[in-house]
Protein backbone atom coordinates (compact mmCIF):
# COMPACT_ATOMS: atom_id res chain seq x y z
CA UNK A 1 0.00 0.00 0.00
CA UNK A 2 1.51 3.33 -1.01
CA UNK A 3 0.93 6.85 0.33
CA UNK A 4 -1.59 7.62 -2.44
CA UNK A 5 -3.76 4.67 -1.39
CA UNK A 6 -3.50 5.70 2.27
CA UNK A 7 -4.67 9.23 1.37
CA UNK A 8 -7.62 7.71 -0.53
CA UNK A 9 -8.56 5.64 2.53
CA UNK A 10 -8.46 8.77 4.71
CA UNK A 11 -10.71 10.64 2.25
CA UNK A 12 -13.17 7.74 2.23
CA UNK A 13 -13.15 7.73 6.04
CA UNK A 14 -14.02 11.44 6.05
CA UNK A 15 -16.87 11.02 3.57
CA UNK A 16 -18.29 7.93 5.30
CA UNK A 17 -17.72 9.47 8.76
CA UNK A 18 -15.78 6.41 9.92
CA UNK A 19 -13.74 6.73 13.11
CA UNK A 20 -11.55 3.66 12.68
CA UNK A 21 -10.17 1.62 9.78
CA UNK A 22 -7.72 -1.29 9.67
CA UNK A 23 -6.32 -3.45 6.88
CA UNK A 24 -3.74 -6.20 6.58
CA UNK A 25 -2.09 -6.52 3.19
CA UNK A 26 1.08 -8.20 1.91
CA UNK A 27 3.23 -8.09 5.04
CA UNK A 28 1.92 -5.13 6.98
CA UNK A 29 -1.03 -4.01 9.05
CA UNK A 30 -2.40 -0.47 8.95
CA UNK A 31 -4.78 0.95 11.54
CA UNK A 32 -6.13 4.49 11.28
CA UNK A 33 -8.15 6.07 14.08
CA UNK A 34 -9.79 9.47 13.81
CA UNK A 35 -10.49 11.53 16.90
CA UNK A 36 -9.30 14.21 19.28
CA UNK A 37 -6.23 13.25 21.26
CA UNK A 38 -7.14 15.54 24.16
CA UNK A 39 -3.73 17.27 23.97
CA UNK A 40 -2.72 20.68 22.74
CA UNK A 41 -4.85 23.56 21.52
CA UNK A 42 -7.92 23.03 19.40
CA UNK A 43 -8.90 25.11 16.41
CA UNK A 44 -12.11 26.99 17.17
CA UNK A 45 -12.91 27.42 13.46
CA UNK A 46 -14.29 23.88 13.04
CA UNK A 47 -11.34 22.00 11.59
CA UNK A 48 -11.41 18.23 11.17
CA UNK A 49 -10.21 16.21 14.18
CA UNK A 50 -6.68 14.82 13.76
CA UNK A 51 -6.03 11.34 12.47
CA UNK A 52 -4.20 8.84 14.62
CA UNK A 53 -2.28 6.28 12.60
CA UNK A 54 -0.52 3.20 13.89
CA UNK A 55 0.91 0.31 11.97
CA UNK A 56 1.86 -3.06 13.42
CA UNK A 57 4.81 -4.91 11.91
CA UNK A 58 4.35 -8.47 10.66
CA UNK A 59 6.92 -11.08 9.66
CA UNK A 60 7.55 -9.55 6.22
CA UNK A 61 7.73 -5.79 6.82
CA UNK A 62 7.33 -2.99 9.35
CA UNK A 63 5.44 0.08 8.13
CA UNK A 64 4.25 3.13 10.05
CA UNK A 65 1.97 5.31 7.94
CA UNK A 66 0.82 8.89 8.24
CA UNK A 67 -1.36 10.90 5.86
CA UNK A 68 1.61 12.84 4.47
CA UNK A 69 4.66 10.63 5.08
CA UNK A 70 5.83 7.16 5.98
CA UNK A 71 7.88 7.05 9.18
CA UNK A 72 10.74 4.59 9.65
CA UNK A 73 10.64 2.12 12.52
CA UNK A 74 12.35 2.86 15.83
CA UNK A 75 15.04 0.23 15.35
CA UNK A 76 17.66 0.50 18.09
CA UNK A 77 21.18 1.16 16.82
CA UNK A 78 24.27 -0.51 18.30
CA UNK A 79 26.29 1.65 20.72
CA UNK A 80 29.00 1.06 23.31
CA UNK A 81 26.33 0.75 26.02
CA UNK A 82 24.65 -2.06 24.07
CA UNK A 83 27.84 -4.07 24.23
CA UNK A 84 27.52 -3.86 28.00
CA UNK A 85 23.97 -5.27 27.90
CA UNK A 86 22.05 -2.05 27.27
CA UNK A 87 19.97 -0.91 24.33
CA UNK A 88 18.22 2.35 23.51
CA UNK A 89 14.72 3.01 22.25
CA UNK A 90 15.04 5.90 19.79
CA UNK A 91 12.51 8.20 18.20
CA UNK A 92 11.60 7.24 14.62
CA UNK A 93 10.49 10.82 13.86
CA UNK A 94 10.54 14.47 14.89
CA UNK A 95 7.68 15.42 17.19
CA UNK A 96 6.50 15.84 20.77
CA UNK A 97 7.18 13.10 23.34
CA UNK A 98 4.36 11.89 25.61
CA UNK A 99 4.70 9.15 28.24
CA UNK A 100 0.93 8.52 28.49
CA UNK A 101 -2.06 8.46 26.12
CA UNK A 102 -3.66 11.46 27.88
CA UNK A 103 -2.67 13.89 30.65
CA UNK A 104 -4.77 11.99 33.23
CA UNK A 105 -3.60 8.49 32.22
CA UNK A 106 -0.88 6.29 33.67
CA UNK A 107 2.47 6.31 31.79
CA UNK A 108 2.99 3.55 29.21
CA UNK A 109 6.38 2.65 30.72
CA UNK A 110 8.27 3.44 33.93
CA UNK A 111 11.76 2.81 35.30
CA UNK A 112 12.16 -0.87 36.28
CA UNK A 113 9.25 -1.73 33.98
CA UNK A 114 9.59 -4.86 31.84
CA UNK A 115 9.17 -4.42 28.08
CA UNK A 116 8.97 -6.76 25.10
CA UNK A 117 9.45 -5.99 21.42
CA UNK A 118 5.76 -5.06 21.03
CA UNK A 119 5.28 -3.07 24.26
CA UNK A 120 4.12 0.51 23.60
CA UNK A 121 6.44 2.76 25.63
CA UNK A 122 5.34 6.25 24.57
CA UNK A 123 3.61 8.40 21.96
CA UNK A 124 5.30 10.80 19.56
CA UNK A 125 2.94 13.45 18.20
CA UNK A 126 3.93 14.54 14.71
CA UNK A 127 1.73 16.79 12.56
CA UNK A 128 -1.26 16.24 14.90
CA UNK A 129 -0.90 12.45 14.56
CA UNK A 130 -0.30 10.35 17.67
CA UNK A 131 2.24 7.62 16.83
CA UNK A 132 2.60 4.79 19.35
CA UNK A 133 6.26 3.82 19.73
CA UNK A 134 7.06 0.19 20.52
CA UNK A 135 10.13 -0.91 22.49
CA UNK A 136 11.43 -3.29 19.78
CA UNK A 137 13.75 -4.77 22.43
CA UNK A 138 13.11 -7.10 25.36
CA UNK A 139 14.35 -6.06 28.77
CA UNK A 140 13.92 -3.66 31.69
CA UNK A 141 13.78 0.14 31.41
CA UNK A 142 16.58 1.64 33.49
CA UNK A 143 16.38 5.29 32.40
CA UNK A 144 13.85 7.60 30.75
CA UNK A 145 15.78 10.12 28.65
CA UNK A 146 12.97 12.52 27.63
CA UNK A 147 10.42 14.49 29.63
CA UNK A 148 6.68 14.50 28.95
CA UNK A 149 5.89 17.23 26.40
CA UNK A 150 9.50 17.62 25.21
CA UNK A 151 10.14 18.31 21.52
CA UNK A 152 12.27 15.44 20.19
CA UNK A 153 14.34 14.77 17.09
CA UNK A 154 14.65 11.79 14.74
CA UNK A 155 16.99 9.20 16.27
CA UNK A 156 16.95 10.82 19.73
CA UNK A 157 17.34 8.32 22.57
CA UNK A 158 14.12 8.10 24.59
CA UNK A 159 14.66 5.11 26.90
CA UNK A 160 17.68 3.10 28.09
CA UNK A 161 16.85 -0.60 28.38
CA UNK A 162 18.84 -3.35 30.09
CA UNK A 163 18.50 -6.26 27.67
CA UNK A 164 18.27 -9.88 28.65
Amino acid sequence: MDIKQIKQVIELMKRAELNEFSVEEEGFKLKIRRGNSGRGKTNQQGSMPPFMVAAEPTAQAAVTAAPMAVAPSAAPAVTNDEEAGFSFIKSPMVGTFYRSPSPDSKAFADIDGKVTETTVVCIVEAMKIMNEIQAEVKGTIVEILAEDGDPIEYGQKLFKVKTG
